[in-house]
């Protein structure tokens, strides 16, 4: 190991980046490095505008795989480095606004009538019955389970924050029909190796085929039943600051895209028009002179 990827690494864990974050950023410099051969100590901004051009007009990348790369460059030459550049030379690539796709009540069913394997169905109803991302449903475990205050303890979420979201009876017999089954000792959803919780990407791919089993013409992911979740409390008039505590967002516009993709929510809402109610007054007619 390189003295400064060890220093970075270093830099990284002192400001408590997650593991899964610090594995990209080493993945992204060791990919820089090796484009130009050189360690990035003795490269320059030019460099770095090239090889952020290189990845746009000749790997296509797309914008989100872009900007991990400039967030990884830019922790090491203004973190690491400690060069006096400005956040202006690491420039971020404009993503397209995209709004989420959500399943209705009735393709939610056929969806889940759909997964075979009763873990997988109780991870995947975990995400839609209490909005978890991926990583977090897999890694429940059984005494962040709150069956008297009906409640699920997420540990660690996505920021390094820990939060509450809701544990519903229906929820609540799930998991319970799925650990008298599996009879975990630890994680709720337990791998075959001890210690360990199920992988993320294997309730992906379960959720994937899933999909393909039901013939919803949707792309469904695991994160689609939390944007379901989301926009499903907000068609129920949930407020959306409790919504956004449920999800554990930071900022309430991150929250708030969710009314722009629940249609019930724009057809209830009254036209500015349908409030003038009175019919407009006859035009007055100009004195004659």
């Amino acid at each position: 190991m390189t003295r400064l990827r060890q220093r970075m690494i270093e830099d990284m864990q002192l400001r408590n980046l997650a593991p899964a974050t610090q594995s990209h950023y080493i993945a992204h410099v060791t990919s820089f490095a090796e484009f130009y051969w050189k360690s990035p100590e003795f490269l320059d901004q030019e460099a770095v505008r090239q090889y952020l051009l290189y990845l746009r007009n000749e790997r296509n990348l797309s914008p989100e795989s872009i900007n991990g790369q400039v967030s990884a460059l830019k922790f090491l030459y203004l973190t690491t480095l400690e060069v006096p550049w400005s956040e202006a030379d690491f420039p971020r690539a404009k993503q397209p606004y995209r709004l989420p796709v959500v399943l209705s009540h009735e393709e939610l069913v056929q969806f889940f009538d759909h997964v075979p394997s009763l873990r997988y169905r109780a991870a995947l109803m975990l995400c839609y019955g209490a909005g978890l991302r991926v990583s977090e449903a897999v890694a429940v475990k059984i005494s962040d389970i709150d069956s008297e205050r009906m409640l699920i303890r997420v540990e660690q979420g996505k920021g390094g924050k820990d939060r509450y979201t809701m544990l519903s009876p229906r929820l609540l017999e799930v998991l319970s029909l799925s650990c008298r089954a599996a009879q975990p000792q630890e994680y709720l959803f337990p791998s075959w190796r001890t210690g360990t919780h199920l992988h993320a990407a294997s309730l992906q791919q379960a959720c994937r085929d899933a999909c393909l089993r039901s013939g919803l013409r949707k792309r469904v992911t695991a994160h689609t039943l939390r944007h379901s979740f989301a926009t499903h409390l907000l068609e129920n008039g949930t407020d959306v600051r409790v919504i956004q505590v449920l999800l554990g967002h930071s900022r309430i516009d991150t929250t708030a895209r969710y009314t722009a993709v629940s249609p019930q929510l724009i057809g209830a809402t009254r036209s500015p028009l349908d409030q003038l109610d009175r019919k407009p007054a006859p035009a007055r007619r100009q004195p004659k002179k």
